[in-house]
């Protein structure tokens, strides 16, 4: 019988608080596996090569949030080893399952009952002054350029394919993928993309410059960036939150999508959507929705339509005057500079 590996990567705290980690390696011993667990999983130098999981781990299991999934992914980088989270952190956009849901998740891994989620990721080489060769490394999720000083600006010039496009003074500036768009570039301003889309997102951080926008790229583009000579500041570039290095002024950064991918072990079909949605519990009623619903609950059910109000209707056809001489429109008084004639059914 050929021998199932798995890896479940977490925290020791939670190995320390409660019974949920012994749980699932239990669960996934029960099932065939032989389980190893990581955890307190330190980064490793910028550019420096990372620990990876052993040829024949046939996955490995998250129990954790979106930091501790990024910790995994190092283990997986460069590998066809497949991740699973389950979410025991806050938000965690990456994971599949929640933590309730854990012994259905390993029931499916079990059973090979799930598919896989190619992910792209980003690659960087940055050539330090006078360097004859690049250091590289990778994120899943972001690439941030910094100031390495508080309080001062990083001078820097923004290139797309060679071609100049902008050159400001800034707290820095994210380079993310689309599964990083909904993390840091998310909170800087940056649009979603969907994590289908090949592409890649510039996203400034307070950028002292009348036009910097955030800037989407395809694929088969590369973002350059330089940090001019002139910069009050060095600058800090960092992977993930993860790992990061001081680079002087005249350092050039190259950020283009990596030939590698990472896989995603799903075990549903649910559009990404439906996970934008439930993540960030968004207000899919908008203010005259709410308003239209509050007007129909108060008139048992009868209140204007949709399309009156998209309109910006006001007036009804019952219009009538008050004793004081002032129009009412559907039982409400106007001003009588703002009388609409009767019939005129869509203007304000």
């Amino acid at each position: 019988m050929t021998r199932r590996n798995a890896v479940v990567v977490t925290h020791s705290r939670l190995r320390q608080s409660g019974t949920v980690v012994s749980e699932a390696v239990e669960q996934l011993r029960s099932a065939g596996f032989e389980v190893t667990i990581i955890d307190n999983i330190d980064p490793p130098a910028f550019g420096a090569p990372s620990p990876r999981v052993s040829d024949n781990t046939e996955i490995v299991v998250v129990l954790g949030g979106d930091g501790t999934i990024l910790r995994a992914a190092e283990l997986v980088h460069c590998t066809e080893v497949p991740i699973l989270g389950v979410n025991l952190g806050h938000v965690g956009f990456l994971a599949e399952f929640e933590s309730f849901q854990m012994s259905e998740a390993i029931r499916r891994v079990a059973e090979h009952d799930y598919s896989i989620d190619e992910r792209m990721i980003a690659h960087v080489d940055v050539w330090l002054p006078g360097a004859n060769e690049p250091i590289e490394d990778w994120a899943l999720n972001d690439i941030t350029l910094e100031r390495e000083t508080r309080g001062k600006m990083v001078e820097l010039s923004i290139r797309v394919d060679d071609v100049e496009m902008s050159s400001f003074g800034a707290d820095g500036v994210i380079v993310s993928t689309p599964t990083g768009s909904t993390a840091y570039a998310f909170s800087a301003g940056g649009p979603i993309i969907w994590p289908n889309v090949k592409a890649l997102q510039l996203t400034p951080l307070a950028a002292h410059a009348l036009f910097a926008r955030p800037l989407v790229i395809g694929a088969e583009s590369t973002f350059t960036l330089d940090i001019l000579e002139s910069s009050v500041s060095d600058g800090w570039i960092c992977c993930d939150g993860r790992r990061q290095r001081s680079l002087p002024k005249g350092t050039r950064i190259e950020v283009r999508a990596s030939r590698d991918t990472l896989r995603l072990a799903r075990l549903s079909g649910v559009p990404f959507t439906n996970r934008l949605v439930s993540k960030f519990d968004l207000p899919v009623v908008g203010w005259r929705e709410q308003a239209n619903r509050g007007k129909a609950a108060r008139s048992g059910g009868s209140g204007c339509s949709m399309d009156c109000n998209a309109h910006g209707a006001h007036y009804a056809p019952d219009s009538r005057k008050t004793p004081g001489g002032r129009e009412t429109s559907g039982g409400r008084e106007t001003s009588g500079g703002n009388e609409m004639p009767e019939g005129n059914g869509s203007g304000r």
